[in-house]
């Protein structure tokens, strides 16, 4: 019985909200973000929908090591992907100016690929090499006065909840820079939310925030190192058995 209910709630009441709450949010943002895109004011109508998504799907987010970001540094920030809610736990919960490295694809989507455009995020061409050279040209571009990235480096979400390999573009922004590495672990989104499902799992969702890598050692080229050192990481935030 409690399926049912849960069932009915889903699809009858918080799927219909929340895409409402999508499509204002997307408008709000195209809005505000010609007067100011890294500002508190820009940035809230995603951090607001972010929390609300979560809150009416009864997910709880567990933060830990904010205390590692400063504010006023850019960072390459690095994270494993589970599923659709580490959008939302890294929009809602992070508290600095980033912008996303994204697929292109993303951008197709109504009312929300305009936002991204709007908002300054990335879209990553993967369609030939000149294209993602393009794309990660792009993103550094963004990073100055403490603007950063993030980036989920395996590419493509899980299909069982482990984290696959990460791939190098990360780190060739950072090594390029010289900007720290920030890994942060995702764990339990999987289980909110697994790939080509659309039931949602209410419970939590941690986030673990590691101390910043820096990328001395890896230079000038040792950007696969760096990637595979900062998958350990992000692999030893997750919660055995």
């Amino acid at each position: 019985m409690e399926k049912v209910l849960w069932g009915m709630y889903q699809w009858l009441v918080a799927f219909p909200v929340l895409l409402i709450i999508t499509i204002l949010t997307a408008i709000l943002t195209i809005l505000i973000t010609p007067f100011g895109a890294n500002t508190d004011v820009a940035y809230f109508p995603a951090r607001f929908w972010s929390r609300i998504i979560c809150a009416l799907l009864f997910v709880k987010v567990d933060v830990s090591g904010l205390e590692h970001i400063d504010k006023e540094q850019s960072y390459v920030f690095v994270c494993n992907h589970q599923s659709m809610f580490d959008v939302f736990v890294i929009y809602g919960w992070l508290p600095v100016f980033f912008k996303w490295v994204m697929k292109a694809e993303l951008r197709r989507i109504p009312f929300v690929g305009k936002a991204c455009e709007a908002a300054g995020h990335i879209f990553l061409n993967r369609t030939n090499p000149k294209g993602i050279q393009h794309s990660l040209e792009n993103a550094e571009r963004q990073l100055v006065n403490g603007i950063s990235v993030v980036i989920f480096p395996e590419g493509t979400r899980t299909y069982d909840g482990s984290v696959g390999r990460f791939k190098r573009g990360a780190f060739v922004i950072a090594t390029d820079l010289k900007l720290p590495v920030i890994p942060i672990t995702i764990d339990g989104a999987f289980e909110r939310l697994k790939r080509n499902s659309a039931n949602i799992h209410p419970g939590i969702i941690r986030v673990v925030i590691h101390p910043a890598v820096q990328i001395d050692a890896y230079l000038p080229d040792k950007q696969q190192q760096l990637a595979d050192d900062c998958h350990d990481i992000v692999v030893s935030g997750m919660k055995k058995g």
